[in-house]
């Protein structure tokens, strides 16, 4: 099988779909969108070319709407991606912005296009938080789909794709995504995106292996190529040697085994050797994102994050618009809980409304809970969307980035102005819901004492925790090195916290990445932690693994571990004491 020819290659990127797949690479090539020149348009011809640009935009928007009648049934939960990608069509800061630039300076429109598309994925691609990065993709791939039909560009057709192949391209639009056939394409690799993507949302739901942000498969592998997709770790390994090929053989053959069994456990409680029942819930960005927890066994949405429908929108999302939103999750998901995150964003730089200049450390600046406070209509529409959606229910609130014990206070004094509003208009709604806070930054943990005499719950956010705690920015390579859950300062850090709770009668949950590595829960559950919640594909796992655990010796693993001085020191007793397949390691951190 092997080409002689050829030295194995490694690529090392991002697993963003987790699975093996073995087989031939089939290029997918954006042929002439590369290829657009500038120039001027005369002023008596400038609505001719307006003209010639929304008819365009009209071929892109019927493309996508033939799409979506045509979507799999696999992933049809995830039409509102491409509906999302409809209204970008039409949206102002796009559309009309290019527009303005072809009424304004007199240029073609692929250029306008090209100018105005560019300088919203600069805006994206400038935010600390993943998720909000990979909307800049959202942007790129409605602007090409537009692009295509100015140039007259051939488009891919992958549902055309013959033969059974793995996908090699510079990016896969949600679009090109949905089109896959399962019985063609075992996998996909990409120059760029990430695990946050809309298309790495689709990949998942779909169940193939894929890799993203590769930077240069594209120019690493011809047609044919024979190659190995490992979304566990995300290696791309071209032309492997036949002990490679072995290898990846019998690791794909465990891997399917092991997920078989995990799938078809996963709806068995998370309850220890020694009779202790633990939650084990689903994080989501999509309300379509509810049957992946479901399917998974979870009990529950642990973090339902809600800055989707406010992204790439010129304006807010309105009240009911929200509420048939937050209602469709919790209708499905009951009598499960739903704890629905209030809007965590730097809203000036992602919803485009000029309010205050551009931040220089927008990551510690005027966002999440900092941010509703000052913008109180904004606040109040989304907490009256929450309690509406409450009545059809099991809802909790959570408060992002909470600093202090006042914003606490301001918090729940809105969450009540606005149950009284609801309830003088006769609108139904639920003002008995939890209330719980994210700890997730360092002076929450001093003051949780405090603080936890004015919630219901901790949800403890590790990825900024960690960030915060250590001085470390996650995205600078030169210092992600030192960034580990297990330094003994976050342990440290964590326990503060859990006995702060515990003390007061207050349960303490965990939905950061942290929660999702099965090498984790031991100490998690040592430390008192009752609740996890993870991407939806890591919930299996996670289950199986607390059913091994036993909490009296977790416990006491814990009170050693405590005392190590090094971040070596721990891993090393972590490694020691809880033993794990390297499968069942990699297939958590997938």
């Amino acid at each position: 099988m092997n080409n002689v020819e050829h030295q194995e290659m490694i690529l090392d990127g991002i697993g963003v779909s987790p699975g093996i797949c073995i087989g031939k690479a089939y290029l997918v090539e954006l042929d002439g969108l590369d290829i657009v020149e500038k120039y001027r348009i005369r002023t008596s011809l400038v609505p001719v070319e307006i003209k010639r640009f929304k008819q365009a935009v009209k071929k892109a928007k019927d493309e996508l709407r033939a799409i979506i009648e045509n979507t799999p049934d696999a992933v049809r939960k995830h039409a509102d991606i491409l509906e999302t990608h409809v209204i970008l069509l039409k949206d102002k800061m796009l559309y009309g912005k290019i527009i303005e630039t072809i009424e304004t300076e007199h240029i073609n429109s692929e250029w306008a296009l090209k100018k105005v598309a560019s300088s919203l994925k600069a805006m994206f691609m400038s935010m600390s938080d993943p998720y909000l990065k990979e909307r800049a993709l959202d942007i790129v791939h409605v602007s090409d789909k537009i692009l295509h039909h100015l140039v007259g560009a051939d488009q891919v057709n992958i549902a055309s794709i013959d033969k059974r192949v793995i996908l090699v391209a510079p990016d896969l639009s949600p679009a090109q995504t949905s089109q896959i056939q399962l019985e063609r394409v075992k996998g996909f690799i990409t120059d760029q995106g990430g695990s946050a993507s809309h298309t790495s949302i689709i990949a998942r739901s779909l169940g193939i292996p894929a890799v993203s942000g590769l930077e240069c498969a594209t120019r690493s592998v011809c047609n044919d190529d024979l190659m190995i997709v490992d979304g566990i770790s995300g290696l791309v390994i071209i032309h492997p040697s036949e002990q490679t090929l072995l290898s990846y053989e019998e690791r794909r053959i465990q891997y399917e085994a092991q997920m078989s069994l995990l799938n078809r456990q996963s709806h068995l409680d998370a309850v220890t050797l020694d009779g202790h029942r633990f939650f084990v819930m689903g994080n989501i960005e999509l309300p379509e994102e509810i049957v992946s927890v479901l399917d998974r066994g979870g009990d529950g949405v642990g973090l339902y994050r809600t800055e989707f429908q406010y992204l790439g929108r010129p304006d807010f999302p309105c009240e009911e618009e929200l509420f048939e939103k937050y209602k469709d999750v919790v209708e499905v998901m009951s009598p499960r809980p739903v704890t629905i995150r209030t809007l965590d964003i730097n809203g000036d730089k992602a919803l485009e409304h000029p309010s205050g200049g551009v931040e220089d450390n927008p990551a510690l600046g005027l966002r999440a809970i900092r941010y509703c406070l000052k913008h109180l209509p904004v606040f109040k529409t989304q907490l009256r969307a929450i309690l509406r959606a409450a009545a059809y229910g099991n809802v909790r609130v959570l408060f992002p980035m909470i600093s202090g014990f006042e914003e606490i206070q301001e918090a729940k004094n809105l969450l009540n102005t606005v149950s009284e509003e609801l309830l003088q208009e006769g609108t139904p709604h639920n003002r008995n819901v939890e209330i719980g806070i994210m700890i997730e930054v360092p002076s929450a943990v001093i003051l949780a004492d405090v603080m936890a005499d004015a919630v219901d719950f901790f949800s403890i956010g590790t990825n900024d925790l960690i960030q915060f705690s250590l001085a470390i920015d996650r995205g600078n390579r030169d210092v992600a090195y030192l960034y580990s859950p297990l330094h003994p300062a976050i342990l440290r850090l964590l326990k503060q916290t859990v006995d702060a709770a515990h003390a007061k009668g207050k349960k303490v949950f965990m939905c950061g990445e942290m929660a999702g590595d099965p090498v984790h829960l031991p100490m998690l559950i040592g430390l008192g932690i009752q609740e996890f919640s993870m991407t939806p594909h890591a919930i299996p796992l996670a289950k199986r693994t607390i059913r091994s655990l036993n909490l009296a010796e977790s416990c006491g693993f814990v009170s050693n571990i405590l005392k190590e001085k090094t971040t070596k020191a721990v891993m090393e007793r972590v490694q020691r004491h809880f033993t794990m397949s390297d499968t069942e390691i990699s297939t958590g951190r997938a």
